[in-house]
Formats: structure tokens, sequence, C-alpha cells
């Protein structure tokens, strides 16, 4: 499946990938939003998101 994901991003569309293993959202992503509870709590790109940034947000 990431390599379909790859194929869209070269391509120039916009691909929402929800998961909740990180490496997989992190390979080809230009920003992160987490969620929680429905709402978006932390907005990130990706020069300065972290995994601990993002499980902080997703818990706190």
């Amino acid at each position: 499946m990431p390599h379909v994901i790859n194929e869209l991003v070269d391509a120039g569309l916009a691909v929402v990938v929800i998961s909740f293993y990180l490496p997989e959202i992190l390979n080809p992503a230009d920003r992160i939003l987490v969620s929680r509870q429905g709402r978006i709590v932390e907005k990130c790109s990706v020069e300065e998101v972290t995994e601990e940034k993002i499980m902080y947000a997703a818990v706190y």
C-alpha cells in the first residue's frame, strides 16, 4: 500500500492517510495533523515533527 501512496503523491495529488503506525505517515507527509476526540489538536510540518510530539498531542 505505501507504494500506491507515494505514486499518488508523486503525481501531485493530495492524499489523506489515517494511521496509528507512525512510520507509515511520516514518510510521504508534507504536514501532519493530530486528532483527539474529533478535534485537531496539533498541526506540524514534517521538518518540525517528532514521534514524541505526535504521541504527546494524541494523549494530552
